[in-house]
């Protein structure tokens, strides 16, 4: 596989620096992509960058994870309009251990072959420099005009901002093209890839190289990922979409993909998953006959939700997902787990009831221990009408009690007025 031609393929390359096919074409490079460390899990505007390096792994390369431990101290500027926080060193480490077990899924970092992913952290060489060391041996070889026409810089400064720019944040792209050069040195690193918004901090890492070294290192961005719609990628309602199931359930991150527009699938498809151009092309074709079937989005999501998360989680989310707009029966809500249940019903009223009902009447109990019906001869009227549901299976007796086995994951219980109108009762 060619990597600059899968890329182009599938609208990954924002800009390159020239020769970095060539140097491709010559030989096993290596490459890096920094990863900002200041949560425990990746969100899927990372995956693009991790896309990138499992396809550059892929094409018979070597990926390099660079979390940004000192860099992660600073903040970077490029794309913000404010500083970021701040982290001690014990999250930090914490931090790169999650990450890495989560791209483990993506690159092989076990394995004896020569293009072994690895992970590395700049905190880990730059925690020794002194500040003197850093401006005498760094800092001399780029000029202060040089920093200031980049971008990044110039937006911060520019009248339209009320923040300003501290200096910390200044002289990020100097460490950032520090990194690019102690890689250059010490592994071989002769690319760096990253976002469209990295173009200036990566320019600075192959001038300093260039200038201190007189070696020559390449540059590759991808485009930012947008939605259709101008929103912002992977932003919801409720925040990030994150890869970790803690924070996103499974369900919620398959839904996320299966809601994404048909312009949107077209691009996702081909960023998000390892499906070959012709398979893309055949689903593109197939979804343009019957768009309403959402091929391209049902595929998007099994896709990447097996590949971030498993097989088992996806059929789990498919089965959710039915159970809200399909004719899934009782045995399917008894699968679910708390997490994807509560994510699942997330929205729809719920009521905290105290176990000790158990035993009683659920006339009794939907009606004065959970707000669920106005009154019992509203309740008694939609049994009558066949209208009345519990844990998705019908209940016409008006007599029925409310036993300790009928509660899901021992705590719930799920009421169904109609067809449409759900109630989780919540027992503790």
């Amino acid at each position: 596989m060619n990597f600059i031609e899968e890329l182009t393929w599938r609208g990954m390359i924002h800009s390159m620096m020239p020769g970095t096919e060539e140097q491709l074409a010559k030989e096993m490079t290596t490459a890096y992509l920094g990863i900002d460390p200041t949560a425990d899990s990746l969100h899927i505007g990372h995956l693009v960058g991790v896309m990138m390096l499992r396809h550059f792994q892929r094409c018979g390369h070597k990926p390099l994870a660079l979390v940004g431990g000192a860099t992660g101290m600073i903040g970077d500027p490029s794309g913000k309009s404010a500083e970021r926080n701040l982290l001690d060193e014990a999250t930090l480490r914490h931090n790169q251990a999650c990450i890495k077990a989560q791209l483990a899924k993506f690159l092989d970092f076990d394995s004896d072959a020569p293009n072994a992913a690895e992970m590395v952290n700049n905190y880990d060489w730059m925690k020794e420099f002194s500040f003197l060391d850093f401006i005498r041996d760094i800092g001399k070889h780029i000029t202060v005009n040089y920093m200031m026409a980049k971008d990044s810089v110039k937006k911060r400064l520019s009248a339209e901002s009320s923040v300003g720019m501290s200096f910390t944040e200044f002289t990020y792209q100097l460490v950032q093209g520090f990194d690019f050069m102690h890689l250059y040195e010490t592994k071989n690193c002769r690319l760096q890839l990253g976002g469209s918004d990295q173009w200036g901090n990566i320019t600075t890492g192959t001038e300093l190289i260039r200038r201190k070294l007189g070696g020559e290192a390449y540059a590759l961005t991808c485009p930012l990922i947008t939605k259709a719609d101008g929103g912002k990628f992977g932003k919801t309602e409720s925040g990030n979409v994150w890869l970790s199931p803690e924070y996103t359930t499974p369900y919620k991150f398959y839904q996320f993909w299966l809601n994404v527009s048909d312009a949107d699938a077209e691009k996702y498809i081909k960023i998000f998953t390892f499906l070959s151009k012709e398979e893309v092309e055949a689903l593109v074709a197939a979804h343009a006959e019957a768009p309403h079937l959402r091929v391209l989005q049902k595929r998007l999501a099994k896709e990447i939700t097996i590949m971030v998360h498993s097989e088992q989680d996806y059929e789990m989310a498919v089965e959710a997902s039915n159970i809200l707009f399909g004719n899934a029966t009782s045995d399917s809500l008894k699968k679910l787990d708390e997490a994807t249940l509560l994510a699942v019903f997330d929205g729809v009223p719920q009521f905290e009831v105290s176990k000790e009902v158990i035993g009683a009447k659920l006339m009794d109990v939907l009606t004065e221990k959970a707000a669920v019906f106005a009154s019992k001869g509203e309740m008694r009227k939609l049994i009558q009408n066949g209208g009345f549901a519990v844990n998705k299976e019908k209940c016409n007796d008006l007599e029925a009690v409310l036993t300790a086995d009928m509660l899901l994951n021992d705590k719930f219980l799920l009421v169904q007025k109609g067809k449409k109108n759900y109630f989780l009762l919540k027992f503790a």
